[in-house]
């Protein structure tokens, strides 16, 4: 039987709607001692005394940590493995304090309500210092010079790449377009907030239960932080009430784990919303300047970029994000000449990290409003300008030399454009009156992977259960999308078993192989090939020990719906449960280890369609219709698949049109510090989502299959900004486009000012 392309609930979703699933803040441990921070109230300022002596002879505190009694190690948050060397950076508590919301102290009690009073009575005297609140005010540092210490000089990371000959190109131009394009910073704003639990084991090792997304990068970041060995550290895995990057970073964990081996009491942090929201990560801000330039036909001939990052007061993945971004820019349309310049520059805001694309939505808002000003000064329509550029299948990375794969690109623009009804709905002239209706477009790519950039791959053990199921052991993380469902349809597809008796062990540092963890798009298109491997492997040590069982050569063995029969007498056959009972006796064991290092990184492709109306007295845009074309490769689920759509444009919508966490440019606040501050694209604003899946088989994916989850979210929040500049004739660079920014440059440009 095949599982694939067909539409299987989730594995966990039973336990989900049902309340039965445990969230880390929800697992009852005993004596569990609970934690309450004090933030730093400045954006930046040295902290020159603190008096913890009222907090601590509150009854049931158990200590109270901060930066002079903590160990002071610097750390990088975004490293995956020990021995991995990135900007470190970071402290537990430090000294110097860098954002408002910097981590300045804690109170660990017997009860959370102990320690929220023992935090208030903890006295902190502060020397602010200058705070640098924009990426673009300077390149200078942020920091206090000491020796031996990070100095936060901007850049963290300066990135120039070129080929071709841009100057050249740009001198024999029929046009050239120039824009600056501004995208915000934005939160993740899981359900679940950030929360960990830490206990120790009485050996002076410590074992961390987390919502993370690598538990081998828990493991090393604590390692890091702490000073200590990672084989002193145990992470497992909790399960996740939504992360979309958020919790790909340690930020709770070493704390926690520093507490737990101090006090040697179970502790857990939790933090509420506010806190989430202001002591975490967020998306980095980007500021593109892009200059394009076309021939009279409208082939692009050269592109020029240089994006100014805001990573915060902290390094974490800073270092990767220009590289990342100058990745997506060369995967996408046919341009000869290209240079790119990306730099990531330190601020006194809450630090940054990864979230739905690492990058990808940033520089795709960029690049895709300048290629509708482009096709605007041209006077061509903007689907046929970009099917005009459109990099051809099997197209190579200039730089990295990575193939781009079986691009179904094209298709996305062509088949979706007729389907949106694109050329009718164009063709209808502007409205001169109160409500404007637009048309905008927007392609993407996304990775599936990290190759060549890091040792990609996965290990994956089958083993046959004595219940007859079959448990899967890998380092995978589930964020709550259903990659497990995913990965069990492809591993019961080759064992001919329905993916509900496929298992998965507890993710575990102690018991599974390391992986680098769920990011970068990889898990089904990686981890996916590594299982589908396994499964392969699996099935013929099935067949080898059915055929000793039934006593008939391998070749007339076949697996049958959880059965291995006789193909010539299906009488004789046996359920897997009593193969594992015939192997148990014979003291042998079904299963099979498999390595996959991956060889290959293809792109997954998007085209959206969106019609908006614009109210010019209140500057509120509508969602009219919406369409998203994407190329998967193959769908393993495609109900999984229109999940992650619908919440990908919700995402998208918010970035484009609501989400900013706005910070106060003179005090470094966070103003949108709280759900009822932070505005979202909520359930009146979602239009209904028109879905068009291209399956063009990639080869290097199991079963043809590549990733759609990070891509959902990119290309949105362009389209969506490019159908309002249509609708109003108007040039907006700036997200998002709130209502408020939508009618004052709206009025000012009927003004002509």
């Amino acid at each position: 039987m095949t599982c694939i392309a067909k539409s299987y609930q989730l594995i966990d979703g039973y336990e989900k709607v049902t309340g039965r699933l445990k969230f880390t803040a929800d697992i009852d441990i005993p004596n569990l001692a609970h934690v309450k921070m004090v933030f730093s109230p400045h954006a930046h300022a040295l902290i020159t005394g603190i008096d913890v002596s009222e907090a601590e002879s509150i009854p049931g505190v158990l200590g109270v940590f901060h930066n002079e009694n903590t160990p002071s190690n610097y750390y990088n948050s975004t490293i995956w493995e020990a021995g991995q060397r990135a900007p470190e950076d970071e402290q537990m508590f430090p000294q110097t304090v860098r954002h408002i919301g910097d981590r300045v102290a804690a109170v660990v009690a017997e009860t959370i309500e102990i320690a929220a009073h023992a935090a208030k009575l903890i006295k902190v005297t502060y020397e602010p210092l200058e705070a640098r609140l924009s990426a673009l005010d300077g390149a200078g540092s942020i920091g206090i010079h000491e020796p031996g210490k990070p100095n936060f000089t901007s850049p963290a990371e300066d990135v120039v790449f070129d080929y071709g000959d841009p100057e050249a190109a740009f001198d024999t131009a029929y046009l050239i377009v120039e824009d600056i394009i501004e995208t915000p910073k934005t939160h993740h704003l899981a359900i679940e907030t950030h929360a960990c639990t830490a206990i120790p084991d009485g050996a002076g090792r410590v074992n961390i239960h987390s919502p993370c997304q690598s538990v081998f990068a828990v493991q090393a970041v604590t390692a890091q932080a702490l000073g200590i060995e990672s084989d002193n550290i145990r992470a497992t895995k909790a399960a996740i009430g939504g992360s979309f990057g958020g919790k790909a970073e340690p930020i709770l964990e070493p704390l926690c784990a520093h507490f737990a081996l101090v006090l040697r009491r179970s502790v857990m942090i939790a933090y509420d919303r506010h806190e989430t929201c202001t002591a975490t990560r967020s998306r980095s801000k980007a500021i593109g300047r892009i200059r394009t330039a076309v021939s009279r036909e409208g082939k692009i001939l050269a592109r020029e970029t240089d994006v100014v990052i805001d990573i915060g007061a902290c390094c974490t993945g800073g270092h990767f994000l220009p590289v990342s971004m100058s990745q997506r820019m060369r995967r996408l349309y046919d341009i000869p000449h290209q240079k790119y310049r990306g730099r990531s520059i330190y601020t006194n805001t809450m630090p940054t990290g990864a979230y739905r694309g690492y990058g990808s939505p940033q520089i795709h808002a960029i690049s895709e409003i300048n290629l509708d000003s482009v096709a605007n000064k041209l006077g061509m329509d903007p689907v046929a300008f970009r099917l005009k550029n459109l990099l051809e299948p099997f197209a190579k990375d200039p730089i990295m030399g990575v193939c781009i794969g079986n691009s179904g690109m094209r298709e996305c623009l062509e088949q979706g454009s007729q389907k949106f009804k694109w050329r009718e709905k164009r063709k209808h002239e502007r409205q001169s009156g109160r409500f404007r209706k637009g048309l905008g477009v927007a392609c993407a790519t996304h990775i599936n992977g990290c190759f060549p950039g890091a040792e990609e791959g996965s290990t994956a053990t089958l083993s046959l259960c004595e219940t007859g199921q079959i448990a899967i052991t890998c380092a995978v993380h589930d964020l709550g999308c259903g990659s497990t469902t995913v990965l069990a349809q492809i591993a019961a597809s080759v064992l001919n078993v329905h993916p509900s008796d496929i298992l998965f062990n507890p993710v575990d540092t102690a018991t599974t192989a390391f992986d680098l963890g769920t990011r970068a798009s990889r898990v089904t298109f990686i981890t996916g090939e590594a299982i589908r491997r396994t499964a392969e492997v699996m099935k013929e040590c099935i067949l080898s020990q059915a055929s000793r069982a039934l006593n008939a050569p391998p070749g007339e063995i076949a697996l049958v719906d959880g059965r291995v029969e006789c193909l010539a007498d299906r009488f004789r056959s046996l359920s897997l449960a009593q193969l594992y009972a015939a192997a148990s006796t014979a003291d042998e064991k079904v299963e099979a280890t498999e390595v996959y290092v991956a060889g290959a990184n293809p792109g997954s492709y998007a085209a959206h369609f969106v019609e908006v109306e614009v109210d010019t007295f209140t500057g509120a845009v509508k969602i009219l219709s919406y369409l998203a074309a994407h190329d998967l490769g193959r769908a393993v689920n495609p109900q999984l698949v229109a999940g992650q759509v619908y919440g990908g444009v919700q995402m998208g919508l918010g970035m484009g049109l609501y989400e900013d966490i706005d910070i106060d440019p003179e005090t470094g606040r966070i103003r949108a510090d709280r759900l009822s501050k932070y505005h979202v694209a909520n359930a009146p604003e979602m239009p209904d989502v028109d879905i068009l899946l291209v399956e063009k088989h990639e080869a290097s994916g199991p079963f043809g299959a590549k990733a759609v989850g990070e891509i959902t979210t990119i290309p949105v929040a362009p389209a969506v900004v490019n159908a309002v500049n249509h609708a109003l004739g108007a040039k907006f660079n700036k997200l998002p486009l709130t209502r408020e920014r939508v009618l004052m440059n709206y009025a000012a440009s009927t003004q002509g000012l």
